[in-house]
């Protein structure tokens, strides 16, 4: 590990953290369900768009400042993890349900569809 390569994670992860925070204002509170709209896109978008560069084979910089660094702060496990516990406490539990669903079955999926884009273009 060298000292670019901390750049170029530090650099992706600063922007992919600002592109969630702006999506996640926009986004969360604008379904009729209590989902958290903005965290679930966010983390369907970084699936395949995760699922894009790793099939295309991107360099090892590449990788670093965009699958690391930008996908690892814009897709986020633990809000997504904080947001189910809040609906499970609500009892909530046909959303809390549907969330988890959602969210790993279409990311699943999106995933590999970005891996299958990613290969015609790598």
């Amino acid at each position: 590990m060298t000292a670019v390569h901390i750049l170029l994670v530090g650099l992706g992860g600063f922007f992919g953290a600002m592109a969630r925070y702006f999506f996640s204002k926009k986004l969360n509170g604008i379904a009729p369900y209590r989902i958290p709209m903005g965290t679930l896109i966010v983390n369907l978008i970084g699936s395949f768009l995760l699922g894009i560069i790793t099939g295309a084979q991107a360099n090892a910089m590449i990788m670093l400042l965009l699958g690391t660094g930008f996908m690892g702060a814009f897709t986020t496990f633990s809000t997504f993890k904080l947001e189910l516990i809040k609906l499970y406490l609500n009892k909530d539990n046909k959303n809390f349900l549907l969330y988890i669903i959602i969210t790993y079955s279409a990311g699943m999926l999106l995933a590999y569809l970005g891996f299958v884009v990613g290969s015609f273009i790598g």
